[in-house]
């Protein structure tokens, strides 16, 4: 196998296990190219490589432990071996290293071509998720956001009433939202639409780095916080993931859910921004920015990079400001009045 240019590419530490995964996974198959992909939330390294006509993804996880390994390789297993996830070539726990099945995106909505088959197929997918053997991880939902809350809030790079109002609201939201709620699922807990993908037939999901035993009104709301954009799609979301099966208390709960998911999600973009921000500069406090809509067209375009400063900045302010708009309607206090009965 000639594999002579990954050097370049590719941690100098990690390039006799990758050499080892490729040979144990493909023999003297001619490796022709490696392309790097920017990977998800965990920073871990992605690569497409194509061994003579058949592409593959090489993902190597720079911070993997005993712990941390173990958990996202049994995790992808599972979902694997459940039809989630793509098919799994090559596994190295210990050195963070996998190898699976690339899958050839086709957008969502090109296959799926009227709303209710959309939400059809992604309710079912999650419910897949969730349907799979419990997750041996298990993670403090409540610890994590208030952690990641908490480093936002001592940092100092970003103030102003617009984010003071947002987190009195959240401040509600904790103290009366059900995060002790024992029934647990297996949960990807990062399902953005970079990590939901469609080969043309269906649905697979990929990156389950941060993968866990959580509530499963996580999956749920960080879905519907990219693709659920009415009350009407909300309601037949909910009714195909909940098999129609549908009460105030799972609305309510769902909707306290998007909103906390939309601030967490501002602060991981917030903490991304803060590690691009150009030298000498200060970060802006305005948050008058355009709306999630229009970002999403933008970034169709071409025209935003969420991998970006200014993208990560503009994403997570307009994340705030969509989390404040729904807080401030009447459905606020009628959900935690509900959550308290």
């Amino acid at each position: 196998m000639e594999i002579s240019f990954l050097p370049s590419i590719m941690p100098a530490e990690k390039l006799k296990s990758v050499e080892k995964a490729l040979l144990d996974t493909f023999g003297d198959v001619n490796l022709t190219d490696v392309t790097s992909i920017k990977g998800g939330l965990s920073g871990s390294l992605v690569y497409k490589i194509a061994m003579d006509s058949q592409s593959y993804i090489l993902k190597i996880d720079m911070d993997a432990s005993p712990v941390s390994g173990d958990n996202t390789f049994n995790c992808l297993e599972t979902a694997s071996q459940a039809g989630v996830a793509p098919k799994v070539y090559y596994l190295n726990k210990s050195e963070g290293i996998s190898v699976t099945a690339f899958i050839n995106n086709v957008p969502l909505r090109a296959v799926y071509n009227s709303p209710d088959l959309l939400f059809t197929e992604l309710a079912k997918t999650i419910r897949l998720i969730h349907q799979m053997p419990l997750f041996e991880k298990e993670k403090n939902l409540l610890v994590t956001i208030d952690t990641l809350v908490t480093e936002f809030r001592k940092s100092g790079m970003l103030a102003g009433p617009i984010l003071d109002e947002c987190f009195d609201y959240f401040d509600v939201i904790r103290k009366h939202y059900p995060w002790h709620d024992s029934d647990n699922v297996s949960s990807h807990n990062d399902l953005n639409p970079s990590n939901i993908t469609c080969d043309g037939e269906r649905i697979w999901v990929i990156d389950w780095d941060v993968a866990s035993q959580s509530d499963r009104y996580v999956d749920l709301a960080t879905t519907a916080n990219f693709f659920v954009h009415t009350d009407e799609q909300e309601r037949y979301f909910l009714e195909n993931y909940f098999e129609g099966v549908l009460d105030e208390y799972k609305t309510a709960r769902f909707f306290l859910m998007r909103q906390t998911c939309r601030i967490v999600y501002a602060m991981l973009m917030f903490k991304l921004a803060d590690k691009l921000k150009p030298a000498g500069e200060n970060h802006n406090n305005d948050m008058e920015v355009p709306d999630l809509k229009e970002i999403g067209e933008r970034m169709r375009a071409g025209t935003m990079q969420i991998s970006s400063y200014e993208g990560q900045m503009i994403f997570g302010k307009a994340m705030i400001n969509e989390s404040l708009k729904n807080m401030r309607l009447p459905r606020f206090n009628l959900s935690i009045d509900i959550m308290n009965r």
